[in-house]
């Protein structure tokens, strides 16, 4: 068998959109990948990116909220920044890392009703979802060429 892709999830606070891809890639990639998630600054985990993940049959309550350490970059053989601050002040990757972007809104900033703000969260999830289906599709069949 091969060696596990290694990703890093890389967020501003790594409290809600990094927490999320973690938690998929984890449990849709198996023993193929190695995840970490991380912040630029870490923020704690928010309560309902985790009450909306266990509505999707993922418990990320026990990953934790961290900075990414040099240690993460150099193990990492892709980062994937999901904000825009992320984006921005990613730290330089080691020569061979890539990077993708993915700009995800933030839903610890929606407004309104707890129903309005946890249907931002859920939008969120659906969406990370997806593109971390995506993300392991391609990567796994790339590593297989």
């Amino acid at each position: 068998m091969s060696k596990p892709m290694n990703i890093l999830f890389l967020c501003t606070g790594n409290s809600c959109r990094s927490q999320m891809a973690e938690g998929f890639a984890r449990a849709l990639g198996g023993d193929a990948v190695r995840v970490q998630s991380a912040g630029i600054e870490a923020h704690g985990k928010n309560p309902r990116a985790i009450a909306v993940m266990r509505e999707a049959g993922v418990d990320i309550a026990r990953q934790e909220s961290t900075r990414v350490t040099d240690a993460m970059l150099a193990e990492a053989d892709l980062v994937v920044t999901v904000c825009g601050h992320a984006d921005e002040h990613c730290p330089v990757l080691p020569s061979g890392t890539r990077r993708i972007h993915w700009p995800l809104p933030d839903p610890a900033k929606a407004t309104g009703t707890d129903e309005e703000i946890i249907a931002q969260f859920r939008a969120v999830r659906d969406d990370v979802r997806a593109r971390v289906r995506e993300l392991l599709n391609n990567e796994l069949q790339r590593g297989e060429a």
